[in-house]
């Protein structure tokens, strides 16, 4: 006899019908910033791997941490408060730590000095008290010596006339930490990533020269390292004015590997010399091995970056981007044929390869970014740590739509649109969705379709985002990013405009909602998206440049040439920097701000927003402006960040007169 079995089923409840903005939910600011931490870069020395975490409950402090590769369940701290590893090297940083041969230095951020970091001892400092920084540095075992990138902020050294800091490539002794360290190169304004050959006689670097970012243009040098520690006379190996060379990396035979975009794409090479112990060095060939219309470099932004690795000398394991996704991919260095390693990632960076592990981190558009480890012969993926411990139920999160609109010209931008999602909430049959759009920062950097807590905080709630890839991001060709090149406030604020009516166009979003938020760079185009168009009905700017001029005058070395590119040369263009500046143009701002802003930043000054709060008030117009005390360039501390949250939410709130289901704090804004 046949007994039919049913199961009972339990029917989803009923959602609430509420208005967008206004649904409850269980992402807040203080989850997001309780159960997050910021990782940082990674590096695998033999079995263990070592990365920075940045802790917003602990103001932002950089701790280094390990974990065994035998054992990546237990997790030590290297470094205890309060000691932060960060340094201000072109105040970007990167670079701060070296773990080789179970050795371990670091660079500590109050002083800027180099500690070597042991198990059983206080760090030790082993560079003197002076006004210098460092990062990037290596290890050269057979001199006992580490070859690091020095910027040098003390008077006697400092260049009157441009008043910037100097540069160098140099050496110090690790046996005679007093001893004065050896100058290896110093003619070029800009220096990064030394790369030693294996066997210790031949030294590469990059460098450029102002008015180039490093994405614009940078070279590849090689000489021969003398008995003396000195070296030879410099050769260069490729890069120009016009071409960019990302991450040079020796092999153990003697061939030198790098990407550069001179075909228009970050692509992998190859050069070779059979006559490496010779000097002069033989001009050598420079061969292309996995030629492709992806990107297998990053913008520069700051130190130690890496995109790929060599397994040995028949394998390199490699990430690249692709229509805005990261892929990892293994390049028979033999056939150089290229194979796709799956992984559930759209998000990866900070690759690290060992002999059998690759370490980088990952991030999915429904997980948190993870540091995690693959063995390469099971391809089993281990998660180390993961940036968020919340978890968060799947009915609450936005999945990434990539969308492709239409925008001047006749070209086409890109981004990624989330849907407003709360499986607790709908709104009713005719309202749409309002929208914020988010302008990515650099303006030469990219966003990318991952897991990001505070994109799920507005979704939720019942915004839509659009995240903008305009043109001048990475991550779709040199061509791509040069759209931007003397069109900074033109194109970017364009696409942005172009991407929130394309969506209203279609009727996923309410075309008198229309929202635009963005830090830094991002901040820019956002205030002048709101002053050059009348798309949007208001904004959010964190710590974004409102006066060009002002900005050209008053920054750091590193960008301090940037916008020579951007815009034009100064002063020689001082008026175009003027009808480009949010600033100046008051008189078209027709829609409330809310600023945020770091007392303590040295990029964008705070100037910077109050010129534009001051004028606003002046004109009117609803404003609101929040100064975090010790914050820089970029918000560490957890309290700040929280406010900042809810205070942009609370901000709109009151603009498009929504209640939130939770309670904020109230913020002072004026002229409402």
């Amino acid at each position: 006899m046949t007994v039919a079995v049913t199961k009972a089923v339990t029917k989803p409840l009923p959602k609430t019908v509420a208005p967008f903005g206004t649904w409850r939910s269980p992402i807040t600011s203080e989850l997001i910033v309780a159960g997050s931490i910021g990782l940082g870069p990674l590096l695998l020395d033999g079995d263990r791997l070592l990365w920075t975490e940045s802790r917003p409950t602990e103001a932002g402090r950089n701790a280094l941490c390990q974990s065994l590769l035998s054992t990546p369940d237990l997790v030590s701290e290297l470094t205890t408060a309060p000691f932060n590893i960060r340094t201000r090297v072109h105040e970007y940083g990167g670079g701060a730590f070296l773990a080789i041969d179970n050795q371990l230095y670091a660079v500590n951020y109050v002083d800027q000095r180099i500690y070597k970091i042991t198990t059983d001892a206080e760090p030790k400092a082993i560079t003197i008290e002076r006004s210098y920084r460092y990062a990037d540095f290596i290890l050269d075992a057979g001199r006992d010596r580490l070859i690091t990138v020095r910027e040098d902020h003390t008077n006697d050294h400092t260049n009157t006339e441009a008043h910037e800091p100097k540069n160098e490539l140099v050496a110090i002794d690790l046996k005679n930490p007093n001893a004065p360290q050896i100058v290896l190169a110093t003619s070029h304004d800009f220096y990064a990533s030394p790369c030693l050959s294996a066997d210790g006689k031949w030294l590469v670097w990059l460098t450029w020269d102002h008015p180039r970012m490093p994405w614009e243009g940078t070279e590849l040098w090689m000489a021969a390292v003398k008995d003396d520690g000195t070296i030879g006379p410099p050769s260069l190996i490729a890069g120009s004015s016009t071409e960019s060379i990302f991450q040079p990396l020796w092999a153990d035979d003697g061939k030198l590997y790098f990407v550069s975009d001179r075909t228009g794409w970050w692509n992998l090479y190859r050069w070779h010399s059979a006559n490496l112990i010779d000097n002069p060095i033989h001009p050598g060939e420079i061969e292309a091995i996995c030629p492709k219309e992806a990107e297998f470099g990053q913008p520069q932004w700051v130190f130690g970056m890496s995109s790929y690795g060599l397994r040995n000398q028949n394998e390199l394991i490699a990430t690249y981007s692709e229509n805005g996704l990261q892929k990892l991919a293994s390049l028979n260095l033999k056939t150089l044929e290229l194979a796709e390693i799956p992984t559930p990632y759209s998000s990866i960076s900070g690759l690290r390869v060992g002999n059998r592990t690759l370490a980088f981190q990952g991030g999915s558009v429904t997980q948190p970014t993870a540091l995690v480890t693959m063995d390469l012969e099971t391809q089993v993926i281990t998660v180390i740590r993961k940036a968020s411990t919340l978890s968060v139920e799947a009915k609450y999160l936005s999945i990434p739509e990539p969308i492709e609109f239409p925008t001047e010209n006749g070209l086409t931008s890109h981004g990624f649109y989330y849907p407003p999602t709360n499986g607790d909430f709908e709104a009713g049959p005719n309202e749409r969705p309002p929208l914020l759009v988010k302008s990515h920062g650099g303006p030469t950097a990219a966003t990318e379709a991952s897991f990001n807590l505070r994109v799920q905080y507005w979704t939720s709630r019942g915004f839509g985002i659009l995240d903008v890839n305009y043109g001048g991001s990475t991550g779709y060709g040199r061509a791509y990013r040069q759209r931007l090149d003397g069109n900074w406030g033109i194109v970017d604020v364009a696409d942005c405009a172009n991407g929130a009516k394309y969506l209203a166009n279609q009727g996923r979003v309410d075309g008198d909602r229309l929202v635009i938020d963005g830090s830094s760079a991002g901040g820019y185009t956002t205030l002048a998206a709101l002053a050059f168009t009348d798309v949007f009905k208001a904004g959010a700017s964190y710590y974004g440049v409102s006066d060009l001029t002002v900005l050209a005058e008053d920054t750091h070395k590193f960008e301090s040439r940037y916008l020579d590119s951007l815009i034009g040369a100064y002063p020689a263009q001082a008026e175009v920097y003027k009808s480009r500046s949010p600033i100046n143009a008051i008189d078209q701002l027709s829609c409330p701000i809310i600023f945020f802003q770091g007392d303590e930043d040295k990029i964008v000054p705070p100037n910077q927003a109050e010129l534009m709060v001051n004028a606003l008030k002046e004109k009117g117009l609803p404003v609101a402006y929040l100064l975090f005390e010790g914050e820089q360039h970029g918000f560490r501390k957890a309290e700040n960040i929280r406010r900042s949250i809810d205070g942009e939410f609370y901000f709109y709130s009151r603009v498009f007169g929504f209640v939130p289901a939770e309670e904020l704090p109230e913020i002072p804004i004026a002229n409402l």
